[in-house]
């Protein structure tokens, strides 16, 4: 007689409980989530940092005789703007066209865009608004597509449905505005333009015309054989073939 073996049993294997119940993909997204909070934190301490060192701004203030019909600063102008340069609490724009119709040369000036001053953004004023009250010896400047009409009582008219948007896109309301052209004129024409659509006027600074201009920040667009090195210009151009047309 024989005598069977008796069955082995096999005991399941138990894995320990852990006591904190977290897997390791989630301990990395509490990783990452804390360096994130630490460089947003950081981040805000240093722009607070800078802020607090800027230097103040003196208020906007007329230039006398011509200059101030111009609207040209008195404080902040050609002369000393490489001191306010690069201020994270502003924003710089040239209104000049890279080729402008108006023949400025018969003032003295360029009606191509010769040069800039390093830290301006090119914003043609033509294609914000009408062009009116040039001297009469440049002729009659550019009369195409503007995202505004000025009309007879000083106000403005929008042109687009997207007008004021991209308005507000390029001169924002919380930041102080330095506008610059060749001799004046545009830059004072865009503080209207954006005064009369709600801007503060305190924020808003004419630094003067480039033709003036002999600081340390000067970038040569005209080359020395008369050519125009057009690549090396921030240039903001406007579509109005995608705009709707009010």
């Amino acid at each position: 007689m024989t005598s069977a073996n008796p069955a082995k049993t096999t005991k399941p294997s138990i894995k320990p409980e852990t006591k904190s119940g977290f897997k390791s993909s989630d301990i990395l997204i509490v990783i990452v989530a804390i360096v994130l909070c630490v460089v947003m934190i950081v981040s805000s301490i240093i722009a607070r940092s800078e802020s607090s060192q800027l230097k103040p701004l003196p208020a906007p203030e007329l230039s006398e005789g011509q200059r101030g019909e111009l609207g040209i600063d008195k404080n902040i102008n050609e002369g000393n703007i490489d001191q306010y340069l690069g201020r994270s609490d502003s924003v710089y724009y040239d209104m000049r066209m890279l080729e402008d119709p108006a023949a400025y040369e018969s003032i003295g000036g360029d009606r191509y865009l010769s040069g800039f001053v390093d830290g301006f953004e090119i914003v043609p004023y033509p294609y914000l608004a009408s062009v009116k009250g040039l001297p009469a010896a440049v002729g009659e400047g550019y009369t195409g597509e503007t995202l505004f009409t000025k009309n007879d009582d000083g106000t403005y008219t929008a042109n687009y449905q997207e007008s004021e948007t991209i308005l507000s896109d390029i001169f924002p309301k919380d930041k102080y505005i330095f506008l610059m052209c060749g001799g004046g004129g545009y830059a004072g024409m865009t503080k209207d333009l954006l005064i009369k659509n709600g801007w503060d006027k305190d924020k808003i600074y004419v630094v003067g015309g480039y033709w003036f201009y002999n600081g340390a920040h000067n970038v040569k667009v005209k080359n020395d054989d008369g050519t125009y090195s057009f690549w090396k210009v921030p240039y903001h151009n406007i579509n109005f073939n995608n705009l709707t047309k009010k």
